[in-house]
């Protein structure tokens, strides 16, 4: 892990500190603030509740079997990490973790300690760059064996220019069978009374929103095994967990088995 120090840009917003201040966090600066301040108050149950079916989602892989996982989007560590989850389950869990903010990177080495008997790492690197993510990912877990790819609250934010679901595509179909894709995504469907106000702010932000439907979010999904309930409101994906409260929210939710 390099010990360079973060070039970070605190003139402008970026969507792993407004998650932070969202959560209640401290990691974030005054355009971060601003940001978040200016959201819709569904803003801040969304945040919470996207970090609880990542919970639920990652410990439900790892009691799957899964000891592997790769973290695309990883936002600013707050506990219980994704490491500290599967860890509990499988103490030889393996994770690499990987965001493009570098205020992450400041973070890393303090924040993501993992279990004496697993190991974790971290790339700074950007979604829009999967080859340069799995050629670093490479270098921990072993792609001969499933792994777990985590894309939390991130492709929203990868507009259609970006060709998104090949972005997505090249991440899977590196990945061995047996392996999971573990998706959320930001949508209007589910609320569209806030659509206007969301995508002000956030384009406003300099953040370009690209929130989908159910439809186009499942597009992410082609070709793998959706996990029952398939893909439904976050609230509504569980397994081996009571059902959490349902809450009228912003964002669909995922699983999916490689074949």
């Amino acid at each position: 892990m390099t010990t360079e120090p973060p070039r970070i840009d605190t003139t402008k917003a970026h969507p792993a500190r407004v998650y932070d201040y969202l959560l209640g966090g401290k990691d974030n600066y005054e355009p971060d603030k601003k940001v978040g301040r200016e959201l819709p108050p569904v803003a801040v149950s969304a945040a919470r509740l996207n970090r609880a079916f990542m919970h639920r989602a990652a410990a439900w892989c790892a009691r799957s079997g899964t000891d592997q996982f790769l973290d695309i989007g990883t936002g600013i560590p707050t506990e219980p990490n994704l490491h500290q989850v599967v860890q509990r389950i499988r103490p030889a869990a393996r994770i690499v973790y990987t965001d493009n903010d570098p205020i992450v990177l400041r973070h890393a080495q303090a924040l993501m300690f993992s279990s004496p008997e697993g190991s974790s790492d971290y790339i700074e690197s950007d979604v829009r760059d999967p080859e340069r993510i799995l050629e670093h990912a490479r270098t921990l877990l072993d792609f001969s064996r499933p792994i777990t790819l985590s894309l939390i609250a991130l492709m929203h934010f990868i507009v259609e220019d970006d060709d998104p679901y090949r972005l997505v595509r090249t991440l899977v179909e590196a990945l061995p069978s047996g392996s999971h894709l573990m998706l959320s995504h930001g949508t209007f469907e589910l609320m569209p009374e806030v659509e206007e106000e969301f995508t002000r702010v956030y384009t406003g932000g300099g953040m370009p929103l690209a929130f989908r439907n159910r439809t186009q979010v499942e597009r992410f999904f082609d070709g793998l095994d959706l996990v029952e309930p398939g893909v439904v409101a976050i609230t509504d994906w569980y397994k081996d967990t009571p059902r959490p409260e349902h809450q009228r929210n912003i964002l669909y939710a995922g699983v999916a088995r490689i074949p």
